[in-house]
């Protein structure tokens, strides 16, 4: 196949390749120029541990990013940001908080993310070992969505452009452009408002910083995944992230057992999500004691009880090629990954 046809299969959405497929070719085109893809970022390609919420709760428990480090790379880091206005001031900023209880004494996601992470990307480029790559992917639950916000976060990204993975913006949405792959990767939530703010307004032929989820139809949380999701991928959107209330009605809380039909959504649920080109996320799976919960500050209603609980739904979640597991057990799933056969990612 030419790259005439690609690019006529790109754009006018034919059936000659599928959309897992068109992210394929364009990485084989790349490679063809010079330029090495990993593997890595293929949708499926490996599990891995989602650090959720990954930063201090009204000051308490600082440490969650260094305990995320830990487990080593790759991982991902998810990071809630909210526009904070000072009284005194009329200034605004942006922090990291679950909510809109906020002090102002919060940390900026500069200081606690990124500059702590500087040390990793540095050597990462250094060292120019792209198999990998990208090591940490950002995943930023934006919590308010002021226009002033969006834009201090896209001005941040840009800051540490060199160190992101990026696209060239294409003029067809569903053109879906190749990544220049680096050791951060970052993605955000499925509003339109960042959709326009972090790729609409951007200029054809510029960079894009961060992608986009796909609208999940959540009228029905056990329907068919074409009825859940029936986007594919495309230029901004490019992942696709779900609670596990769609594998188990209720979510971790309500799921008694595992069976094999609950297995079995799980993996038809992947298992479309990657034909469609998406990276899959699902949210949050622990298995930890009430004072556990209590003492760390995790919330009830991600928590299946006890860890041989858990432990079948991150060993049925590796086996099902899962992109990214968020827990708040962030050591736990670490070593949990990094016991599994090699085969199974």
């Amino acid at each position: 196949m030419d790259n005439n046809t690609l690019q006529t299969s790109r754009t006018h959405g034919n059936s000659l390749l599928g959309p897992s497929m068109l992210v394929f070719v364009s990485m084989l085109l790349l490679c063809a120029e010079g330029r090495i893809v990993p593997d890595a970022v293929r949708p499926g390609a490996r599990s891995l541990m989602d650090a959720h919420n990954c930063y201090p709760y009204f000051e308490w428990w600082p440490d969650r990013i260094d305990r995320a480090l830990s487990s080593g790379t790759p991982l991902a880091i998810e990071q809630d940001l909210y526009w904070y206005t000072d009284p005194k001031t009329g200034q605004g900023r942006s922090v990291l908080t679950h909510g809109s209880s906020v002090s102002g004494n919060e940390p900026a996601m500069r200081d606690y993310f990124f500059e702590r992470v500087r040390p990793i990307v540095e050597k990462a480029l250094r060292e120019g070992d792209r198999r990998s790559w990208p090591l940490i992917t950002l995943n930023l639950d934006l919590k308010s969505e002021e226009p002033e916000h969006l834009a201090a976060i896209w001005n941040l990204l840009s800051e540490y452009g060199d160190w992101i993975s990026t696209a060239t913006r294409s003029a067809d949405i569903h053109r879906v452009a190749p990544l220049d792959v680096k050791p951060i990767l970052v993605l955000s939530g499925q509003s339109e408002a960042q959709k326009v703010a972090f790729y609409d307004r951007r200029p054809v032929g510029s960079k894009l910083f961060i992608f986009g989820a796909v609208p999940t139809n959540l009228k029905d949380s056990l329907a068919k995944p074409e009825i859940l999701e029936p986007n594919a991928a495309d230029d901004y959107h490019r992942w696709w992230n779900n609670s596990w209330n769609v594998v188990e009605a209720g979510g971790p809380a309500n799921a008694g057992s595992w069976t094999t039909e609950k297995n079995e959504r799980l993996m038809e649920l992947v298992s479309y999500a990657h034909k469609q080109g998406l990276w899959i996320r699902f949210y949050t799976l622990d298995g930890a004691t009430p004072a556990e919960l209590s003492c760390h500050g995790w919330f009830r209603s991600y928590n299946f009880g006890s860890r041989a609980a858990v432990d079948l739904r991150w060993r049925a979640a590796v086996n099902a090629h899962v992109d990214y597991i968020a827990t708040d057990q962030y050591e736990d799933l670490g070593a949990f990954l990094r016991d599994q056969p090699a085969a199974a990612n």
